[in-house]
């Protein structure tokens, strides 16, 4: 059995270092594909050395182009590649733009397609990611989902009548975070670098929602100045987002830090007292480390997370940031059993092919 896996950001090699090694143990032949879709200074050799992370057969260094360019780009690459290789699977995670070429490469010579983290809906037509995963899910062969909320998704949507299969495997995000917690202290010193022994909240921003739209950006960012004004916020920024601010002269008083590795990200979350993020993945990394989170976001596709009263949504309201902080900076949060699987995705997930 032969499966290329197709991945284009960090947080796809992560959730795929966990099913790669569980591949491995099927005596499955995996060869991956790096669309290169997003640079990532913290993808050194040293995040694939201590990730235990395996090397991509192919880099195609697409990156840097509008959305249509790039998804072109990779579609041509990855056809090439899927044409030389001749797989049986293609396996693609979540609903970036090279996980919709991916599939399509594949769909296109009639390859089979798995789709991790599938399922998933934010109802927001407007977000790139939401096309994308929806188009995936739609021509794969093998929808892998996280949780019970995206199987009810995909029986809404007819896929009961469709020809595929429907796996409820857990979260690989889960496996990961169980897999790498024990090696924080080994390879993480963000906590003694940036001398955070004081009680702190992390918090991130980086969608084009809020970073590109400058009445968000201000809401967000005084939120933020009067959180820290009681309790120190640390903010792993990326650069294009602090150039923005200065641009736009928009004050921003808070800990702010260069972006962060994983291990540092998982040491953040261990320390941290809550979560204020726009991103997807950091919601349910909150919660694994029991941590309450608000999300900057008008919607999410963790509705899970909001039913369990461990996440909420504030969108880009500076009261209702402010408000929902003061009601819940001191709350202790329990994992619901079972809610994102038992920590075994990965294994559930490669035994289909196996």
């Amino acid at each position: 059995m032969k499966v290329v896996t197709i991945l284009g950001a960090r947080p796809q090699f992560v959730k795929a270092a966990t099913v790669s090694r569980e591949l491995k143990k099927v005596g499955v032949h995996e060869v991956i594909v790096h669309t290169g879709q997003h640079f990532d200074a913290n993808m050194s050799q040293v995040f694939f050395d201590e990730m235990e992370i395996p090397q991509p057969d192919y880099n195609l260094e697409i990156s840097g182009l509008n959305h249509g360019a790039m998804t072109g780009r990779m579609l041509e690459k990855i056809e090439a590649v899927l044409i030389k290789e001749k797989p049986d699977y293609v396996l693609v995670y979540g609903d970036t733009n090279s996980t919709l070429a991916g599939a399509l490469a594949a769909s296109k010579l009639h390859i089979s397609v798995a789709h991790v983290e599938a399922g998933l809906r934010s109802f927001e037509m407007k977000m790139p990611e939401e096309v994308n995963r929806i188009l995936t899910d739609r021509i794969s062969s093998i929808l892998f989902c996280p949780t019970t909320t995206a199987i009810k998704n995909l029986e809404v949507e007819g896929y009961n009548n469709f020809n595929c299969k429907v796996v409820l495997s857990g979260d690989v995000m889960f496996d990961a975070v169980q897999y790498y917690q024990s090696k924080i202290e080994t390879h993480s010193t963000i906590i003694e670098k940036e001398k955070l022994m004081q009680p702190f909240v992390l918090a991130t921003l980086h969608r084009a929602e809020n970073t590109n739209d400058s009445k968000r950006l201000i809401e967000i960012c005084q939120a933020f100045n009067e959180i820290n004004q009681k309790v120190k916020v640390v903010l792993p920024l990326h650069p294009r987002t602090k150039a923005f601010l200065t641009s736009q002269n928009i004050k921003l008083n808070a800990h702010v830090i260069d972006p962060v590795g994983y291990f540092d990200m998982l040491a953040l979350l261990r320390n941290c007292k809550m979560v204020l993020t726009d991103s997807g993945g950091l919601q349910k990394e909150a919660y694994f480390f029991e941590k309450f989170c608000i999300t900057l976001r008008d919607q999410t596709e963790w509705i899970e997370l909001i039913d369990a009263g461990v996440n909420a949504l504030a969108g880009a309201d500076r009261k209702k940031i402010i408000s929902l902080f003061d009601e819940n900076i001191g709350k202790t949060i329990k994992l619901k059993e079972g809610l994102y699987g038992n920590g075994n995705a990965a294994s559930i997930i490669a035994k289909h092919f196996s």
